[in-house]
């Protein structure tokens, strides 16, 4: 059980923000969740571009703080922020490679003037390297990364097939596991230190597990890697007689052989698909099989029937439902709302389960 009297992890903690769009501003809404103060800064006149391209999103990931706006091309305006920053704690930007070195509010300044300031930059490819100007989205990281050349359909293109920013959200962790690292060995060493957050060289270090994978099975092309990737048996997500869809994960044996005793898959319930190995080579027509077994069934029965069987399975919950979902709502997973209100943090601390953020800040709204 986590205390709501406790003093949240973060608290104390201010951080000066000049991210943009995702990537920063949603390490920095992690930071707000855990208590830290957090400052926005924004350009005129009309700010974080995502107020506009993506309201949605905005109001999601900059809940909690203060926002000041700021023309950094004004002396007296950046000395204002300079002032912030000689009390705050971490330092936080995502725009290309100089551009805050011309501003004079680059790492090297700031933190020479401060030697305890974190300071965390955030870009596509990193601050250094032939890449360190190339402009850049999401699917552009994964590409650069080899994560897109084995996503996708098994026969098909390399394809962005995930519902969420895989790049922009993994680096997004990256860079706050590396800021609360940061700000605890300033404990020990009284030095803050600057942290070159790459989105792509952060999904690079994610495919860690599949090179290993590649290496063991010997998998050097492309092709070999997909079908390693790609291709498997009892694993995806199947439609119910409903419409609806239940998630299946039957990779391993004894999984495998449950999933055989709960739907009739004849002829591979035999000993012969026994093994995983047996089974990826027929992967596909294991898939149909499983198909047509799901056909005649309702979504909650398929459900509750691989649930008595004890095989990995879940219903596919569309976005608009997760807030009656029972088993999040139950561990208090949601903020109050509407039918579709914010998660809250994923990992219950003492100090945080008190209340929940206020909304986005107005524009200028510093609040203090």
């Amino acid at each position: 059980m986590t205390s709501t009297t406790a003093r949240p992890p973060l608290q104390g903690i201010t951080v000066v923000d000049f991210s943009e769009l995702l990537p920063g501003p949603f390490l920095t809404q992690n930071l707000a969740e855990m208590g830290a103060r957090i400052i926005k800064i924004e350009r005129p006149p009309h700010g974080d571009n995502a107020r506009h391209l993506g309201q949605g999103a905005f109001e999601a990931v900059n809940r909690g703080k203060q926002s000041l706006m700021v023309d950094l091309k004004d002396e007296a305006q950046r000395d204002q922020v300079r002032t912030l920053i000689a009390s705050a704690d971490v330092v936080v930007e995502s725009y290309r490679p100089g551009v805050m070195a011309r501003l004079g509010l680059d790492a090297a300044a700031l933190c020479q003037a401060f030697p305890r300031l974190i300071y965390v930059s955030l870009s596509g490819y990193g601050q250094t390297g032939p890449w360190a100007d190339l402009p850049g989205h999401d699917i552009n990281y994964l590409a650069a990364a080899g994560v897109l050349a084995v996503s996708g359909q098994p026969n098909g293109a390399p394809a962005q097939s995930f519902g969420l920013p895989v790049a922009d959200l993994c680096g997004t962790m990256y860079a706050l596991s590396a800021t609360l690292a940061a700000l605890f060995q300033r404990e020990a060493t009284g030095r803050g230190q600057y942290l070159d957050v790459a989105l792509a060289g952060c999904a690079l270090h994610w495919m860690n597990p599949r090179l290993g994978a590649y290496r063991s099975a010997s998998a050097r092309t492309v092709h070999a890697q997909r079908e390693a990737t790609l291709v498997k048996a009892a694993y995806g997500a199947f439609r119910c007689k409903d419409g609806r869809y239940v998630s299946i994960a039957a990779l391993e044996d004894h999984f495998w052989k449950r999933l055989c005793a709960a739907l009739p898959l004849a002829p591979f319930d035999g000993p012969e698909y026994a093994t995983h190995k047996a089974r990826k080579a027929v992967a596909d027509a294991i898939n149909l099989r499983i198909e047509q077994a799901m056909e005649p069934l309702d979504s909650r029965e398929a459900f509750e029937l691989l649930c008595r069987h004890d095989v990995p399975a879940a219903p596919v919950v569309h976005p608009v439902e997760l807030s009656s979902q029972a088993h999040f709502a139950s561990r208090g997973k949601f903020a109050a709302g509407d039918d579709m209100p914010w998660v809250r943090f994923p990992v219950a601390m003492e100090g945080m389960g008190g209340t929940d953020l206020a909304g986005a800040p107005p524009l200028g709204a510093r609040g203090d």
